[in-house]
């Protein structure tokens, strides 16, 4: 397991993807892995788990977007992921060397994910601020990611105060805008920055769980000091899916985590060092015309050229009009000793 990694830690999320096949979900480990994903991860949860069979108006969806005119109930029943599948997909998982865990959605998943050994637990935006789920998952000891895309400021501090009260201090909060595709302009990724102040002094990382379909947002979020980066991940948009709309696909994916990894790289750190190699063919002064003994240094008779073994350029002006020490040829790098 490798979430304590140095580079952005990259999760892709299957969630409703596998279509109700789990030899599709097999093969989304599979394509997850060779896309330079670090782990994939599912979402635990059943209908009767997550909500109620109630028709009233209040448990319907939206009215626009991907999942409109359904119940809650009905659109979960169809977008679960199979309890008894997933012992089998973390075993793969396991085999081919990629991260396999999990979104627990109520105690019981939290118990099932603990008997199939999962390493960490990935807390919903819309569970956020379900503080006795996060305490009653916190409280095993792993690394726990907590999405804020419905929480007030007030509540990722609680979010994160439910965490440690349980004794549980690795803790990473994803910056998240809960719509499904998220646009572009609204994703307003500064917050990263401003999280990073905020809840770093408290020993709390920070990343994105991004629903946009720009390869372009994960990598801006990297640049601002994301260490975890969650995307929606499908082998092929059109084999359908509750999320295969705001999911990438494999070669989507695959370039997204390489642009990551080379942005991390490129970040490198502060430094300020000279490199020698190059810096030989910086500028420095030089003689460009013969100048005898006692001869004045003019700006005919010296110049700052390429490359780098005479004066340092600082010294022009304060060398004008000196005099000449001895004869001083074409292309002679020039010294302190040469005038006076």
């Amino acid at each position: 397991m490798n979430y304590q990694s140095s580079r952005p830690y990259i999760i892709a999320e299957m969630s409703a993807n596998h279509c109700g096949d789990k030899n599709l979900a097999f093969k989304i480990i599979k394509a997850a892995k060779e896309a330079g994903a670090d782990a994939v991860k599912v979402q635990t949860y059943t209908a009767d788990t997550i909500t109620i069979d109630c028709k009233d108006k209040i448990f319907m969806t939206r009215e626009d977007g991907l999942w409109a005119g359904q119940t809650l109930y009905d659109l979960y029943k169809k977008a679960y992921t199979p309890w008894e599948w997933q012992s089998e997909l973390k075993i793969y998982a396991d085999e081919i060397g990629i991260d396999f865990f999990s979104t627990p959605f109520d105690f019981s998943a939290v118990d099932f994910l603990e008997s199939i050994n999962v390493p960490m637990y990935k807390i919903a935006s819309f569970e956020a601020i379900d503080y006795p789920l996060i305490k009653y998952a916190a409280k095993f000891k792993k690394p726990m990611i907590i999405s804020t895309g419905i929480s007030s400021l007030e509540e990722i501090y609680e979010a994160i105060e439910t965490c440690k009260s349980a004794g549980n201090n690795d803790i990473t909060i994803l910056k998240c805008t809960s719509s499904y595709p998220a646009k572009i302009e609204d994703m307003n990724l500064a917050t990263i920055k401003d999280m990073l102040e905020k809840f770093s002094p408290m020993g709390v990382k920070v990343g994105l769980s991004d629903h946009s379909m720009s390869l372009e947002v994960p990598i801006t979020a990297v640049a601002l000091g994301a260490s975890v980066i969650e995307k929606h991940f499908t082998i092929d948009r059109t084999l359908g899916g509750e999320d295969s709309g705001f999911s990438l696909n494999r070669d989507e994916f695959k370039a997204m985590s390489s642009a990551v990894k080379n942005t991390y790289k490129a970040l490198g750190r502060v430094n300020y060092d000279i490199n020698e190699n190059n810096r030989k063919f910086a500028r420095s002064l030089f003689v460009v015309d013969d100048i005898k003994i006692g001869e004045i240094l003019t700006s005919k008779n010296i110049r700052s050229i390429r490359p780098n073994n005479g004066l340092h350029p600082k010294f022009y002006n304060e060398i004008l009009g000196k005099r000449a020490k001895v004869n001083l040829k074409f292309g002679h790098p020039l010294s302190l000793d040469d005038f006076e």
